[in-house]
C-alpha cells in the first residue's frame, strides 16, 4: 500500500476500509477568515443584510456543512456526528470574521474533513449574503486547528 491512503499500490483512487478500526470519540476544530470592507463589517454588524442575519444564517449553513461532507468530498466516509458547532470571532478593527467549526463523533474514522468542510460553508455563506455591497471579500487561512481520536492521537497547529 502507498504512503497515500486513498490510493491503491496501482495508483487508483479507493475509499479506506475502516472495518477493523476502533470506535472512539473524534473531534476536530477549523477555522477561517473572511476579510471584508468596512461597508460590509457596518452592514453586517448592523444587521442590514438583506439576505437576513449574517451569522445566524452562516452559522446554520455551516452546521449543515458538515453533515453533508461525505458528499462533496468523494473519498470521505459518511458519519453519524454527535456534535457540530459554529462560531464566530470578529475583529471590527482589522474587518475581519473568523470561523470556528468544531465537530464530534463516535466513530472509526476522524472529523476533520468535517470541520473544513463546515467553516468553509459558513465562510461562504456570509461572502454570499454580502456580495451585493462588496464582492472584494477574501476567504483565507482556512486550517484545521486541532483533532483527537483515533489512532494517531491528537494533534495541535
Amino acid at each position: 500500500m502507498s504512503e497515500f491512503t486513498h490510493f491503491d499500490e496501482k495508483g487508483n483512487a479507493w475509499m479506506v476500509d475502516v472495518s477493523d478500526k476502533e470506535i472512539t470519540r473524534r473531534t476536530a476544530i477549523a477555522q477561517g477568515t473572511i476579510h471584508v470592507s468596512r461597508e460590509v463589517m457596518d452592514a453586517v454588524l448592523g444587521r442590514r443584510i438583506k439576505k437576513g442575519d449574517v451569522f445566524t444564517v452562516a452559522q446554520v449553513a455551516g452546521i449543515m456543512g458538515t453533515k453533508r461532507t461525505a458528499e462533496l468530498i468523494p473519498m470521505c466516509h459518511p458519519l453519524s456526528l454527535t456534535n457540530a458547532s459554529v462560531t464566530f470571532d470578529i475583529d471590527e478593527e482589522q474587518c475581519l470574521i473568523t470561523a470556528v467549526c468544531k465537530a464530534v463523533t463516535d466513530g472509526k474514522t476522524g472529523v476533520e474533513m468535517e470541520a473544513l468542510t463546515g467553516v468553509s460553508t459558513a465562510l461562504l455563506t456570509i461572502y454570499d449574503m454580502c456580495k451585493a455591497i462588496d464582492r472584494r471579500m477574501v476567504i483565507s487561512e482556512i486550517r484545521l486547528v486541532e483533532k483527537s481520536g483515533g489512532k494517531s492521537g491528537t494533534f495541535i497547529h
